[in-house]
């Protein structure tokens, strides 16, 4: 019964129409250098295209601006000072929108960036007027691509502060934009028990209800990744604030990026977060208290 519960669960995902994809750094960068995986971004590009080819509005929330910027100036170690790393984003939020411009332009299509931090998101002005921006960018129909501004924000790096990592900035534009659905493309299949990487019996979860301390505590293991920022903890978070404004999610591994179609066709792709708005539930107070 249960087996047959969680296909009609996922069935739901076929009918979503507003879509947030969140990718991060080490989905997009080779393991080997930590330089762009450009073979990687143009297939996730061209599924990005043929999802919005399907009458879906698509918001993508990239990271890889500090990876993209080592790259451009042949920095092959990471960055040790936050002014380092903030040059590297400035250098290499650059670089990342031009390869997304131009591949996304090989597809007819248009994106467009969008760069935000706590301060756009804690002010009303400045938070009506980016979801006024999503909403017309969308109504135009191009991909915003989004990032936490890392030249002046120190959110991100080193990891203190308002949003911290891109998975808390996906779910806070999921619930700005009032998305259906949010995709976070990770380097795990899913939420497990316990951290499969150092514990072979960990159990696998494919769709969660509710998320509860208990859950919470199976997300203390972080990411290996000399890349990203974000740990199953922070996916988790994502999870809670996505949830109670009412947008499903699901965590999968993006090594394959074709389980982006997967996902919005109903299969058992990845862990599934099941909404269950919350009326109680104020983006702006969670923001403030919890970062």
């Amino acid at each position: 019964m249960e087996k047959q519960g969680e296909v009609k669960e996922r069935e739901h995902l076929k009918h979503k129409k507003r879509i947030v994809i969140k990718i991060g750094s080490s989905s997009l960068t080779h393991k080997e250098t930590h330089d762009m995986n450009l073979a990687k971004m143009e297939k996730l590009v061209r599924n990005i295209c043929d999802i919005k080819g399907r009458g879906k509005e698509v918001v993508l929330v990239s990271s890889g601006a500090i990876a993209a910027g080592r790259q451009a100036l042949g920095h092959k170690d990471r960055p040790g000072s936050l002014a380092e790393k903030q040059a590297f984003a400035a250098v290499g939020q650059a670089r990342l929108m031009m390869v997304y411009q131009k591949l996304f332009a090989e597809y007819n299509q248009t994106a467009a960036q969008i760069l935000l931090t706590k301060h756009t998101m804690i002010q009303d002005s400045s938070r009506y007027n980016a979801q006024n921006t999503f909403e017309e960018l969308l109504k135009l129909g191009t991909i915003p691509i989004v990032n936490e501004n890392d030249t002046v924000s120190t959110a991100e790096i080193p990891y203190v502060d308002t949003f911290g990592d891109n998975d808390r900035l996906s779910a806070v534009v999921a619930a700005l934009i009032g998305a259906d659905l949010l995709i976070l493309l990770s380097d795990i299949e899913g939420l497990y028990s316990d951290d499969p990487r150092a514990n072979p019996e960990a159990r696998f979860i494919p769709v969660v209800r509710e998320i509860n301390s208990d859950l919470l505590a199976m997300g203390k293991a972080t990411s290996g990744s000399s890349v990203g920022t974000g740990g199953m903890l922070a996916k988790l978070e994502a999870a809670r604030i996505a949830t109670d404004s009412g947008t499903d999610m699901v965590i999968s591994n993006g090594e394959n990026v074709e389980v982006l179609q997967e996902i919005i066709d109903g299969q058992e792709k990845g862990t599934l977060f099941l909404a269950h708005k919350n009326l109680n539930f104020d983006l702006m107070r969670y923001l403030s208290y919890e970062y």
